[in-house]
């Protein structure tokens, strides 16, 4: 149970829920969600997989940057989590 943090259900902001869903849901079925957004979306960088670029929807969350890379995304959906 040293995870159960990771597993609370979560709310999310509107602008998250736009992207993965209605919440609310816990942190780690929200960063699958993204994943499958982000692929479905080709969001991914071409030459750095790491890294994803935003679309519109996408861009709200991590709050207009342009390129964001899977590190700095758990930081930026944070904020998105209640």
């Amino acid at each position: 149970m040293a995870n159960s943090a990771f597993m609370k259900p979560m709310n999310l902001s509107s602008d998250l829920e736009a992207v993965v869903g209605k919440g609310p849901m816990p942190r780690s079925e929200v960063v699958k969600a993204l994943w499958v957004y982000i692929k479905k979306n080709d969001l991914q960088d071409k030459t750095n997989k790491r890294n994803i670029n935003p679309d519109e929807k996408l861009n709200k969350v991590f709050g207009g940057k342009g390129t964001v890379s899977m590190f700095e995304m758990t930081k930026l959906v944070s904020k998105h989590l209640s």
